[in-house]
């Protein structure tokens, strides 16, 4: 019997930074267990595991097994880009929803302290003047400094310069505030990789990765792990009434890639994909932007904080600068943007960052945020994009809501 009503039962994350001693099964196992004693059950609970571990081994969900509880469950290994730990997610929920059984366990994890640039390549261009056609691009063309990049600090810095071009109002300045505030909000997430609150001058003193953002406008590589329980409706209604009080219910899991543009067969385009999910989103959770008390999005860099503003269609098309430069995005604004600290200063461990996203709202609507608790929270929006291009939203609600 297929579960309409979803619920997130346990969810948990570790602290994001540098892990030298722990590998990615121990991460996970970390953030499993945890989730598993925050939702009050054991993996005996579980009929199905989704595991996202995008840079590791295959098999990464089996090796977490021998550590947390081998059950003969089901086990998908995921990897969706930045999107794989909302990927793994919304894989659980909908095996809970086809009625295959009425509690399952997403888990994503990373370890990247240390990696460097992502997404170069590493290959060295040749130095001949001219170009081959060669693999599959050949169709098209090579791409990475000729008409673009693949490489993602310039995709996003493309991203945010066209905006700002399109839209007007928004320069490196004000790209820079952006992460000044994403930083500020850091100081009071102590799981975040970095909690250090940076002036405006530091910010943009800092080194240039890809104009306009700089070092510290970019998401940081760290090592991290985050799990989540999800149960039906049915199955809830079974659990204590304190478990029935801290889940938080699932109003909208999507999952979107690009749709067929002329444009995305050469280039990716991050707006359209969210655009749509978001979309997608609001219709199936039956809210509106205007619903939501806080939002944890991906900005991965400054620039993408910017347009997804608008892509989320928390302000009118075209509106993102006016919509920051209100002061909403702020903790102690209208509609509150990455109170967490954000990519940028909470750090990035790819497959981790979906849930964690998750988590952040759950903690929220939960009313356990502590000392950055968003009063009154009952909805939340969490959002990931990997490109590729995979666009994962959730929208939560707390049951006091």
């Amino acid at each position: 019997m297929a579960s309409d009503d979803i619920f997130i039962l346990g969810i948990n994350m570790t602290k994001f930074g540098k892990h030298p001693d722990l590998d990615s099964v121990d991460l996970g196992a970390m953030a499993v267990k945890a989730a598993l004693a925050d939702g009050g059950v054991t993996m005996a609970d579980m009929g199905i595991l989704a595991a996202g571990n995008l840079l590791g081994n295959p098999g990464f969900g089996q090796q977490l097994q021998k550590q947390v509880g081998q059950t003969g469950i089901p086990v998908y290994n995921v990897s969706n880009a930045c999107a794989t730990g909302a990927t793994a997610l919304r894989t659980a929920i909908m095996a809970i929803k086809a009625g295959e059984c009425d509690m399952g366990l997403a888990v994503g994890v990373e370890k990247l302290s240390g990696a460097g640039l992502l997404g170069g390549g590493g290959r060295k261009k040749s130095d001949d003047d001219t170009w081959t056609p060669d693999g599959r691009v050949g169709a098209v063309a090579s791409v990475d400094g000729r008409i673009g990049t693949m490489n993602m600090p310039g995709v996003f810095a493309q991203v945010g310069m066209e905006y700002a071009h399109k839209y007007g109002g928004a320069d490196a300045e004000l790209f820079a505030r952006i992460s000044v505030k994403n930083h500020g909000h850091s100081t009071l997430n102590p799981l975040a990789a970095y909690t250090k609150e940076m002036s405006l001058e530091q910010v943009m003193g800092d080194m240039m990765i890809a104009y306009p953002n700089t070092r510290p406008m970019c998401s940081a590589n760290c090592d991290g792990g985050a799990a989540a329980v999800v149960v039906s409706g049915e199955k809830l209604a079974t659990l204590s009434d304190e478990q029935q009080r801290r889940a938080v219910k699932v109003r909208a899991s999507v999952l979107t890639s690009d749709p067929w543009q002329e444009g995305c067969q050469v280039l990716p385009d991050v707006n359209t994909l969210t655009r749509q999910a978001a979309n997608q989103a609001y219709e199936t959770a039956g809210v509106g932007p205007e619903d939501l008390d806080l939002v944890e999005l991906h900005d991965c860099f400054a620039t993408a904080e910017l347009v997804h503003y608008d892509n989320l269609m928390l302000c009118d098309e075209g509106g993102a600068v006016d919509f920051f430069e209100s002061g909403k995005p702020f903790r102690d604004g209208e509609r509150p943007v990455n109170v967490s600290g954000g990519l940028q200063s909470k750090g990035h461990p790819i497959s981790a960052t979906g849930i964690a996203n998750v988590w952040e709202i759950c903690h929220h609507v939960r009313g356990e945020a502590g000392d950055r608790q968003i009063e009154g929270a009952k909805v939340g929006l969490a959002h990931v994009i990997g490109l590729g291009s995979a666009c994962g939203v959730h929208i939560l609600e707390g049951q006091a809501a």
